[in-house]
């Protein structure tokens, strides 16, 4: 089968390559999917750049991608609920790193029927940004009513999250750019901040949370602007202690900065690394079908084009989700 890997680490276009590799082999508790859509996140760029050697270590060449949603083809003699033919979308585990592809072999556990309202693209650009954002304000205990910061309300997390927030009955701010302003407004949020004409901190305070989807200087703005026991939620700012232990990084000490902050404003502050549920995404299957939640896609790539796809994607002027299609046929949407 074909299947795009990282033959080494640098400049995008030099070190993805298609190649024919082995068609996976399925253990009794593994699905295979023939892939009909595959979604690119900002995780994926940095693998291949080299940003991320430390923590993931990968035998090169290696196949790449995360999100799928495809057609079950063959299923192990264990795995229950679900049958050959039947419509799937997956967040994969890093075992199984390698949804840009014909074919993907993944555990039945991580796995859920896809939304029956939504093509395999818009399915596809599903798994990870929902699961991010569902976990990290799990952690942070969004609840009706709460006034939530959510930053960069036009990309893959955000534009998820201010759906689930609103869902949830939060009161939503986000930010995002002037040319972004009227389809993030639609997305439901109560205050959109064009941040290129407007200080976020000025209009965004007294908040109870902030997700902070950005890092470097906002996860640590996120105090100024958070109420005494107030949350902050971040996927790219410093681990907790809890997260780092998850990461698997040893003699973690959170910045002293940090720690000063959450002491001074008595603040709860989490990090989410992500972890596949299969639970959650039926979750998010649920709020797609009665239109709680809304895939946004920016681009999609046919499979040949999928080089173009992840640099696309690098250039970070995507407005929602990249995907690349292996569907016979495919429209951008």
């Amino acid at each position: 089968m074909k299947a795009l890997q990282i033959t080494k680490y640098g400049d995008l276009k030099d070190s993805l390559k298609f190649a024919e590799v082995d068609k996976p082999k399925i253990s009794d508790s593994e699905i295979l999917i023939a892939v009909k859509a595959a979604a690119l996140n900002p995780i994926d760029y940095k693998i291949v750049q080299g940003h991320l050697k430390e923590i993931l270590q990968l035998d090169l060449p290696a196949s790449i991608g995360y999100d799928v949603s495809g057609e079950i083809v063959e299923i192990g003699s264990g795995v229950k609920g679900f049958e050959v033919g039947d419509e799937v979308f997956s967040r994969v585990p890093q075992e199984y790193m390698g949804t840009v592809a014909e074919f993907v072999a993944v555990d039945s556990k991580v796995v859920a029927q896809k939304p029956e309202n939504v093509t395999f693209e818009k399915a596809a650009s599903l798994p990870l940004t929902g699961l991010t954002a569902i976990q990290a304000l799990e952690k942070v205990d969004l609840k009706k009513d709460d006034r939530i910061l959510i930053h960069a309300g036009s990309g893959g997390v955000g534009s998820f999250a201010v759906q689930y927030a609103k869902a949830k009955g939060a009161i939503v701010y986000t930010t995002t750019s002037s040319t972004n302003l009227d389809w993030v407004k639609a997305l439901g949020a109560d205050r959109v901040i064009d941040y290129k004409n407007e200080d976020y901190k000025e209009v965004a305070n007294n908040l109870d949370i902030v997700f902070d989807t950005l890092g470097n200087d906002y996860t640590f703005e996120a105090f100024d602007i958070i109420k005494k026991g107030g949350r902050v939620a971040t996927i790219v700012g410093p681990p907790d202690t809890e997260s780092a232990k998850k990461m698997g990084i040893k003699n973690y000490e959170m910045p002293e900065k940090l720690n000063k902050l959450i002491e001074e404003k008595s603040a709860k502050y989490r990090h989410t690394w992500m972890q596949p549920n299969a639970g959650q995404l039926k979750e998010i299957k649920a709020m797609v079908e009665d239109r709680t939640i809304r895939p946004i896609i920016d681009l999609v790539y046919s499979f040949e084009d999928a080089v173009k796809a992840f640099e696309y994607l690098a250039t970070r002027r995507a407005q929602g989700k990249v995907i690349v299609s292996l569907a016979e046929t495919f429209e951008n949407q």
